[in-house]
């Protein structure tokens, strides 16, 4: 394995006497920084808030105008479950849904399937049928408020249930608002719940961009993630270059699919990370906006300014949270949840600071929603554009951190983009989480609580949620329940449709659609699709 300090954008291992100063990314923080350390063009690398490059941001007011979306991530057991805690999360303020599937949903699989035994409802919320989203959004009005889902080999599926509710309740699937995640190159890379190889599952993709350009457009078709990547053990400076490496593939995808650039890429996202280091945080954010509206305008031409903007949802770093002392991870969300919203970001997620020992109970979800409005309405953070702008060490932060992440997607071009370089992404991620982890071993890096100010009593654990074993029994008979209650002979049709468009060049959402309406399983359809398109095998 090489050694972390032969990657310019991992940090050294150089122990906790070195009196130098690192960030993740290798990049060494001098004591004091002037006047010197910022470019002499550094009012046009900056231009104006909501005008291009965008460093400011992509709107001209920001927050003076309205607030980031607050969405809560949640989902867990049982459907009617889920439905309450949104409920709860909406009567305390969030503005926003962001829905968290299990295991088993997330892999296109039945929850009867043996393979999923002791997971469903265990990560999220468990849906295998049209029965399970229509309870999941019972009494939820799905024309007034916004829906992330955290979904992506079956996204185009969940979207299509999603729509087919809000068409029971009277709602256009015009009037629709939100995301799916629908990134499953970041799966291959790293985070692992992918269905089919590239090919079926990047079509997938392309169909779900098709499909939504002419039945739900005001829908963010895909969340182009950089934040499994960082939870993975990768630097600030390789979530950006990954993610926008990856947004790159999805809009060449989609292009060699016959899709016009300016009619699908206004409504690409992107989904990154907050971590503790508040200033590189800051400065990456601004970096990757930046650096994408270069290259959509220079690299592909996009004429359209929406197909400028970097949009982008942020989530506080899971990864950051501690099982010791676990009160801290409130402080820790806070600072995380703050530079997000110096950075400029659309929507935000906090964590609960219980949440490395389990699901986020009630209190824990109340306290990051707080969390946020504190930030929004008493901080000071949402009252100006881009408070940080002009500063020599956020101004400088920010041009190294576009200029290294400029140099590892010009790596990843060298290897024929994302899907031809998908080993060589996974291997510097697993090179930066070594680095990592034998700086916080030596002590280099601290980390309150673990490594550094250990408090040797009995640990303080909160109440913790709990999921109960019964709620698998009951969603498996559910779902037994489902299936008595059709027309098997429709359903074998509706599943040989998707079949044979799988086959051929049809947009398959206008087959899952039906399919769906007529009471098939999410696994139904998945396997289906797997019965033409295959598994992915990926290589270790």
């Amino acid at each position: 394995m090489a050694t972390a300090d032969e990657h310019r954008t991992i940090a050294p291992i150089v122990g906790p006497d070195d009196p130098r100063r690192f960030t993740d990314s290798g990049i060494e923080i001098k004591a004091l920084y002037t006047e010197q350390d910022v470019p002499e063009d550094l009012p046009e690398r900056l231009g104006e808030p909501g005008e291009y490059p965008y460093t400011r941001g992509i709107h001209r007011d920001m927050y003076r105008k309205q607030l980031w979306t607050m969405r809560q991530y949640a989902g867990y057991a049982s459907a009617k479950e889920s439905n309450e805690r949104y409920r709860y999360l909406l009567d305390h303020g969030s503005t926003g849904l962001s829905m968290a599937f299990d295991l088993p949903t997330q892999l296109g699989l039945g929850s009867d399937d043996p393979r999923c035994l002791g997971e469903v409802g265990r990560t999220g919320v468990a849906i295998d049928t049209i029965d399970d989203m229509r309870t999941a959004f019972d009494g939820i009005p799905l024309d007034r408020v916004s829906t992330s889902m955290t979904i992506n080999a079956p996204a185009s599926v969940l979207l299509l249930l999603y729509d087919l509710v809000a068409e029971e309740q009277g709602v256009p699937s015009g009037q629709l608002r939100g995301t799916t995640q629908n990134d499953i190159l970041k799966e291959y890379i790293a985070r692992g719940n992918f269905i089919y190889p590239p090919d079926g599952a990047i079509r997938l993709t392309t169909d779900l961009f098709a499909y939504c350009k002419e039945h739900v457009p005001k829908w963010n078709t895909i969340s182009i993630s950089g934040y499994h990547f960082r939870e993975k053990g990768c630097s600030a400076v390789q979530e950006v270059a990954f993610t926008l490496a990856n947004g790159i593939a999805y809009v060449q995808a989609a292009l060699d699919a016959g899709l016009e650039l300016d009619q699908f890429a206004p409504r690409l996202a992107f989904f990154f990370n907050g971590h503790n280091n508040v200033f590189q945080e800051i400065a990456k954010f601004r970096a990757a906006r930046r650096m994408w509206a270069e290259i959509m305008r220079e690299r592909f031409g996009a004429a359209d300014e929406r197909s400028w903007r970097l949009r982008f949802h942020t989530q506080t770093g899971g990864v950051t949270l501690t099982a010791q002392q676990p009160e801290n991870n409130i402080v820790r969300v806070a600072l995380q949840g703050f530079a997000a919203v110096c950075g400029g970001t659309q929507s935000l997620h906090t964590n609960g600071f219980d949440e490395a020992l389990a699901l986020p109970t009630e209190r824990a979800a109340r306290i990051a929603l707080r969390t946020q409005q504190i930030i929004g309405y008493e901080s000071g953070a949402a009252d100006t554009v881009d408070p940080f702008a002009g500063s020599y060490f956020v101004e400088a932060l920010t041009d190294e951190i576009e200029a290294s992440a400029r140099e590892l997607i010009a790596k990843i071009d060298e290897l024929g983009g994302s899907i031809n370089a998908i080993d060589f992404m996974k291997n510097e991620i697993e090179e930066s989480a070594f680095g990592y982890h034998e700086r916080y071993r030596i002590g280099q890096d601290v980390v309150v609580g673990v490594n550094k100010f250990v408090d040797e009593r009995e640990p303080d654990v909160p109440d913790i949620l709990r999921v109960d074993p019964e709620s698998e029994r009951q969603q498996v008979d559910r779902l037994k329940a489902f299936k008595a209650d059709r027309d098997p002979e429709l359903v074998e049709r509706r599943l040989s449709e998707v079949r044979e468009t799988a086959g051929g060049r049809g947009n398959l959402l206008t087959v899952l659609r039906p399919a769906l309406r007529d009471r098939c399983t999410l696994g139904e359809v998945c396997g289906a699709m797997r019965d033409v398109f295959g598994e992915y095998q990926p290589t270790f």
